[in-house]
């Protein structure tokens, strides 16, 4: 039982349980047992924080299923190493060795002796901070619409859903009906963002707040982490709202009949919303082609490493893109912000974006495969392998994301877009390895040969 494997089955088990509950009378609106497709395949959309959905939340699942669908989404979003250590926190246990290490893994950052327990109590309190902060504000809006009772409980589900970079809403149209609101397109999209970037950057972030505040002297110096983490999300939030603006501008199922206010208030929402949230405020299955593929690229690349989104992550395509940069440049290292990064990093990073392709590519050859075997006129003139590979990138990124072709594919393809959410959950890389099992290091050192390239 490796690390690797300790995570991987830790997930298997909450959507295990997760899906025995929304089977279960009591989940469902009208009271009937659930289909075990549907709730397999929302219980793992919901621990893997995806919002990809074959139903609606909001009218097929009741106050109960919509409950557990939000603590599944809890859970998923602090991970499964977090939740649990957590709890055993709350019991006063005290965890090995091997659960310090899985710890280590699952936030991909190495611990010090006896910063576990500190780590996880500033996870869940930055976690609590900003939901309780989201409901507040959500619910001065949402309860002159919908009443303080129902306004509360929309506002609850929302707030978690959005930092926790879910995707999932209550309402049949996501958020398209708010598309108007400031509101509600500034609190649920600095949720995402928040939630994306990472608990680490976030309390580095407060640290350099509350040295300036006191006005200290000496000098703080922000983690190479924190800076790529940083100006990355800011470049592709504004790279995004102005690309998505140009290619929806004159589109008249999507931007064109909104006033100039409203096309960049939809515009700046889709693309936070994008890197892995799955909250819409337009329509996509009727964005232009240009957007589609906008969205695709947006959403493979995804969030920020320690943060509650998907994708291949936002340091991963800074250190390929300052590697391709170098070798433009003919050096023989990669630098960034005055700093050298390891070579081993370098390698996880190539590792990352090809086992990724890999995956998607090849969920999307079998659903291509499995619906015109079986579903011949599955691809007609409303359905193409585009909107399949959107759906597998939207899977694989946990962004949740739709052209609303999800419920009509196959039970077999719903579940390959299943094993598509968990693999982008757990890491491609935690997968491949749980795969794989334990490797040993080898002491084998081979000569050093060239080879061409490209």
């Amino acid at each position: 039982m490796t690390i690797a494997r300790t995570i991987c089955l830790g997930f298997l088990a909450v959507i295990a349980v997760g899906t025995i509950l929304l089977i279960l009378p009591f989940s469902t609106y009208d009271g009937h047992w659930n289909n075990p497709i549907i709730a397999l395949f929302t219980a793992t959309s919901a621990v893997c924080v995806t919002g990809l959905i074959v139903v609606d939340t909001g009218s097929y699942f009741s106050f109960w299923g919509q409950l557990i669908i939000l603590l599944l989404i809890q859970i998923g979003g602090l991970g499964y190493m977090t939740t649990t250590t957590f709890l055993i926190l709350l019991i006063g246990r005290r965890f090995d060795l091997r659960q310090k290490l899985a710890i280590q893994e699952s936030l991909d950052r190495p611990l010090r002796q006896g910063s576990s327990k500190t780590i996880i109590r500033s996870i869940i309190g930055m976690t609590l901070i900003f939901e309780i902060g989201g409901t507040i504000l959500l619910f001065n809006f949402f309860k002159d619409i919908y009443g303080e009772n129902n306004g509360l409980w929309i506002s609850i589900f929302h707030s978690i859903s959005a930092w926790n970079n879910a995707g999932f809403s209550l309402f049949s149209d996501s958020l398209v009906g708010f598309q108007h609101s400031f509101t509600i397109n500034f609190v649920i999209a600095a949720l995402i963002i928040f939630g994306g970037i990472g608990y680490q950057v976030i309390i580095e972030m407060y640290l350099w707040l509350v040295h300036k505040i006191k006005n200290r002297q000496e000098r703080v110096v922000l983690s190479l982490n924190f800076k790529v983490v940083i100006s990355t999300t800011i470049f592709l939030l504004m790279l995004g709202t102005i690309m998505f603006l140009l290619v929806e501008y004159k589109n008249q199922d999507t931007l064109a009949p909104l006033n100039l206010k409203n096309k960049l208030l939809g515009a700046w929402f889709q693309s936070v919303t994008t890197r892995t949230a799955g909250f819409n405020s337009i329509d996509i299955g009727n964005m232009t082609i240009s957007g589609l593929f906008l969205t695709m690229g947006f959403m493979f690349i995804g969030a920020s490493p320690s943060g509650t989104g998907g994708g291949i992550k936002t340091t991963t395509l800074r250190i390929l893109t300052n590697c391709t940069r170098s070798v433009l440049r003919g050096n023989d290292k990669v630098v960034m912000y005055q700093r050298e990064v390891p070579v081993s990093l370098i390698l996880k990073a190539v590792a990352v974006v090809f086992g990724s392709t890999i995956m998607v590519i090849s969920i999307t050859f079998l659903i291509s495969f499995i619906e015109i075997s079986f579903h011949p006129d599955f691809f007609d003139t409303k359905v193409s392998s585009f909107q399949v590979l959107f759906e597998v990138i939207s899977a694989f990124a946990t962004v949740g994301l739709s052209t609303g072709i999800t419920a009509s594919l196959s039970p077999l393809s719903q579940l390959l877009l299943i094993l598509a959410m968990y693999s982008g959950r757990v890491g491609i890389l935690v997968f491949m390895a749980a795969i794989v099992g334990e490797i040993r290091p080898s002491i084998v050192q081979y000569p050093e040969e060239s080879l061409l390239v490209g």
